[in-house]
């Protein structure tokens, strides 16, 4: 596969990658998250990501094949050599700006945690200021009849 074919494949999957986070960010700002919905991107998400870093393997092994050092500069000078440096290098800022995208999305999902962790001991707390016991008597009253009225 050419170089170019590698760069262009790449690219398509970001764009992927761009929408499935987009998706992900809109379910994590949703007063009720569709749990199906945001478990379906996460598992579409890996599944890209699993496929880009394949795609990314096979782009290191074709420059060294081609006789270019494992780095950003051999990757550079391949692209360069290819005809395709501005594919390469819109590459480098497509993969950063998705590393970014990422970055939020994680920072809102923790977000949305911890304030789903502080509604659970909110609740968790009113719980154990309940007016009635296990035995269903009432905290507020005394178990003795009052007859000094």
């Amino acid at each position: 596969m050419s170089l170019s074919r590698l760069l262009s494949d790449q690219h398509q999957r970001l764009d992927e990658l761009f929408d499935l986070l987009s998706r992900e960010q809109v379910q994590l700002t949703k007063g009720e998250i569709d749990g199906e919905e945001l478990a379906g991107i996460a598992e579409a998400k890996q599944t890209l990501l699993q496929a880009l870093e394949r795609m990314e393997t096979l782009r290191r092994s074709t420059q060294r094949r081609l006789g270019y050092s494992d780095d950003t500069d051999g990757a550079r000078e391949a692209a360069r050599d290819a005809g395709c440096q501005s594919d390469w290098e819109s590459l480098l800022d497509k993969s950063e700006r998705a590393a970014r995208m990422n970055a939020l999305t994680g920072q809102m999902l923790s977000v949305r945690m911890k304030h789903n962790q502080d509604m659970l001991s909110y609740i968790q707390q009113i719980a154990e200021k309940t007016l009635y016991q296990p035995n269903g008597r009432n905290k507020a009253q005394s178990s003795r009849l009052n007859t000094s009225a």
